[in-house]
């Protein structure tokens, strides 16, 4: 089966989870996570709608029209150290990266930056194609338009359909839009000389208000780079992942059901609940994690918080197993016996920060409870119509109930 290729969408969002080693090998390997999911039996809808993808098309037409004139304006216009005078469109060059295969076109695009840094005038290169090193894989990427500036500077440029609102955006698409450019920055950072050129802000082109008019917006990139460079670092290498999968096995979708989810369970996943919004494999994985009972279901936060309590039913075990009471009473204010204290020690891991705020936190909400059962009107009986107020209960049973 042909692979599929990796884009910048698919690499942030393997630099988000750089734990998921599934992830990693399936988008290694090309693999079709799509038709994976589908005979998996738990689809993920993902991608543009065909009228978002005309409108795209559209909307960057009518952006790149008269050689780019327009881009070169608004990057002008909106990015610090560029002369605010835009040039004349005869002093823009846009070189023709037309070539044979993802190799040919990086070549091409690699040549057409060293000619116009060398030449020191303005340049346009359009959908430009670079390789990123992954895991020991190379990935081919093709940003929407790349501008170098005549001091040498390259500014990577994201045109999107997405509308800027009274000069505000979505925060959600902003951020992806943040974190594909910055995974083309670092494509560009590994060219011969293009670390020290490379701009840390790239430049966000969007339809202004409710027009097809487009407007542009500064986007600082620092951040995400910083990010996306550390995750991409910490990913195994691919053939570290493929040593450990049994020969012969295949994530072919036409296979019967039970052989395919064999095949995909010979690589570990990594679930967390921001993968509904990124992989395709998402709800697969989430089934999964439930059935498992793993904390990394409720999320990265609860996860980190709960330490070396992996799975939901250690949790509820620190929280109500035996000798829980016992430690609870050594926590309290008022504990201060030696036999109290005796008992907490043999009482399981009271030593973990953890398991202590479990078990402070049951008895929190049991406390909770019980002021509610009995301060609550039976259920057959009308309440009153002018009632006392309600004895205020301490703050942390408030909390606990909350």
């Amino acid at each position: 089966m042909p692979p599929r290729p990796l884009d910048a969408r698919a690499l942030a969002a393997l630099a988000a989870n750089p734990g998921c080693r599934r992830r990693a090998l399936l988008d290694g390997a090309g693999v079709d996570k799509g038709a994976l999911a589908s005979a998996l039996g738990a689809p993920a809808a993902f991608g543009q709608s065909q009228f978002a993808f005309v409108r795209g098309n559209a909307f960057e037409a009518r952006v790149v029209a008269d050689g780019g004139a327009e881009l070169i304006r608004l990057l002008c216009a909106h990015t610090d150290g560029t002369p605010a005078t835009p040039p004349e469109p005869a002093e823009v060059t846009v070189p023709d990266l037309a070539a044979d295969g993802p190799a040919g076109r990086t070549a091409r695009t690699r040549i057409a930056l060293e000619e116009a840094t060398a030449a020191g005038r303005w340049a346009l290169l359009r959908h430009p194609m670079v390789s990123l090193e992954i895991a020991g894989s190379a990935a081919y990427l093709e940003p929407d338009a790349i501008a170098v500036r005549p001091d040498g500077g390259w500014t990577v440029i994201e045109i999107k359909s997405f509308p800027i609102l009274d000069g505000s955006a979505d925060p959600a698409k902003v951020g992806a839009a943040a974190r594909q450019a910055a995974v083309y920055a670092l494509a560009l950072e590994q060219l011969p000389g293009g670390a020290g050129r490379v701009r840390s802000e790239a430049l966000l082109v969007c339809p202004k208000d409710f027009s097809n008019l487009p407007t542009a917006a500064p986007v600082d990139l620092r951040k995400q780079l910083a990010s996306t460079r550390r995750q991409l670092k910490r990913l195994t290498r691919l053939d570290e992942i493929a040593d450990t999968v049994p020969d012969g096995t295949r994530f072919d979708p036409a296979l019967p059901g039970e052989e395919l989810t064999a095949a995909v369970d010979t690589v570990p996943a990594e679930y967390a609940p921001e993968c509904l919004a990124s992989c395709e494999l998402a709800f697969h994985c989430r089934a999964q994690a439930r059935t498992a009972g793993t904390v990394a279901s409720l999320g990265r936060a609860v996860r980190g918080e709960l330490g070396g309590l992996t799975t939901v039913d250690a949790v509820l075990t620190a929280a109500h197993g035996e000798g829980a009471d016992a430690a609870d009473a050594a926590d309290a204010p008022d504990a201060t016996d030696a036999a109290s204290a005796d008992a907490a020690d043999t009482a399981g891991p009271v030593d973990d920060p953890a398991a202590a705020a479990l078990r402070r936190a049951a008895r929190l909400r049991a406390e909770a409870l019980e002021h509610l059962e009995h301060t609550a009107p039976p259920a057959h009986t009308a309440a009153p119509a002018h009632t006392a107020p309600p004895v205020r209960q301490s703050p942390d049973a408030e909390a606990a109930c909350r």
